[in-house]
């Protein structure tokens, strides 16, 4: 039983590492995540939450990972352990039930698992969390009380530490279809296996209060004795093969589509994302201005890509004196996948991304030499 016990708290506990040093590497990506959790359960209000929801749960996963390895607490930490495991199973659970979120996000963007998988991955650490909360009273910590401490206070300052640093740079490992080296065209386009969803539309309809579904085939538009209720989507198949950039579109002033033209153009471009202009961080704007009048000097087109109204953006440039940026108005979703900081630069040549920055890394410099642009 000690070996068995021993194999359990290795697969589980490096498991909740990894699944937490993943997310951490982009707690953005969870935060959105949530968000569409709540939304799907009709709790938009909770979405104030998001923000600290995950970044403690992907705090907890790591710490509660280290826990279990060196059997530190082991009787609390194998309580926490269920519980959390329980709340998975019921996302993942939902998530594959209703169909309403394609991915639950449990190893981020770098590592997408289908729904069933991810439900029958959370089924098997639950039953594992419970095996070790039975037998909780036959662990005991690794090494002293002292050093076990230490570790957790340690795993504690690398959890934080390692979220504080993405939050306010961008992503290590960027796994979004917006990394650099992807031409943002080719992302737009459906692959040669490209096969939409097979979708079947479920009619409810009541009639002498017996409630009976249809199909479209056989629902009863001609008889008025039966009255609508609902109507529900069953996915028969998902699609395969879709574009994995399908809402980048860029708009100018007059809402015309300059996506193509601005993609499809030879040389560089530069894009300064900025999405909420109350929650911008703002503190290195006067190097971005540098950087946007440089830009001018030198004929590399600069655009802000704002997901904001027409009028509210305008008075925000004007307001902070960017007028040597081209405007375009950019979807708030793809707006966040692109660029996880608010705002953030992107530099492209020829369609294809070339670097990312944070509004904390903007460049100082910027010189084109022999066709080459150079931003440092």
């Amino acid at each position: 039983m000690k070996y068995f016990l021993w194999l359990l708290r290795i697969v589980v506990g490096v498991l909740f590492i990894f699944s937490g040093v993943v997310k951490a590497n982009d707690p953005m990506g969870l935060v959105y995540k949530m968000d569409e959790f709540f939304q799907a359960l009709d709790m938009t209000f909770m979405s104030h939450w998001s923000y600290l929801f995950s970044l403690s749960m992907i705090a907890f996963e790591i710490v509660c990972g280290v826990a279990v390895l060196i059997g530190y607490s082991f009787r609390l930490f194998s309580i926490l352990l269920v519980l959390l495991n329980v709340v998975f199973l019921f996302i993942t659970g939902y998530a594959l039930v209703t169909g309403k979120v394609k991915e639950c996000g449990c190893f981020g963007a770098c590592i997408k698992i289908s729904s069933q998988a991810t439900f029958n991955k959370d089924i098997v650490l639950t039953v594992l969390s419970v095996i070790l909360f039975i037998f909780r009273n036959r662990v005991s910590g690794l090494f002293t009380r002292h050093i076990n401490t230490a570790i957790i206070i340690l795993s504690v300052i690398f959890s934080a530490g390692i979220q504080w640093w993405n939050l306010e740079h961008l992503p290590y490992v960027d796994c979004m279809p917006y990394k650099p080296g992807n031409n943002l065209l080719e992302k737009m386009k459906p692959g040669p296996e490209y096969q939409p969803a097979v979708i079947k539309s479920i009619f409810i309809y009541e009639k002498n209060g017996e409630k009976k579904e249809f199909t479209a085939d056989n629902y009863p538009w001609q008889d008025s004795t039966w009255k609508f209720v609902d109507r529900k989507d069953k996915i028969i198949s998902e699609a395969t093969g879709e574009p994995e950039i399908h809402d980048f579109i860029l708009l100018d002033s007059n809402k015309t589509d300059q996506t193509q033209a601005i993609l499809t153009a030879k040389g560089y471009a530069i894009f300064w994302f900025i999405r909420e202009f109350n929650k911008a961080d703002l503190s290195n704007v006067d190097r971005l201005k540098k950087l946007a009048a440089k830009a001018k000097e030198l004929h590399v087109p600069f655009y802000t890509l704002c997901s904001a109204d027409y009028e509210s953006s305008m008075e925000f440039i004007k307001k902070q004196g960017l007028t040597d940026m081209t405007f375009m108005s950019l979807d708030y979703t793809a707006s966040k996948t692109a660029m996880r900081s608010n705002p953030g630069l992107m530099l492209l040549n020829d369609g294809i991304v070339k670097s990312k920055w944070s509004y904390r890394d903007y460049p100082s410099e910027m010189a084109l030499t022999n066709g080459i642009l150079d931003m440092k």
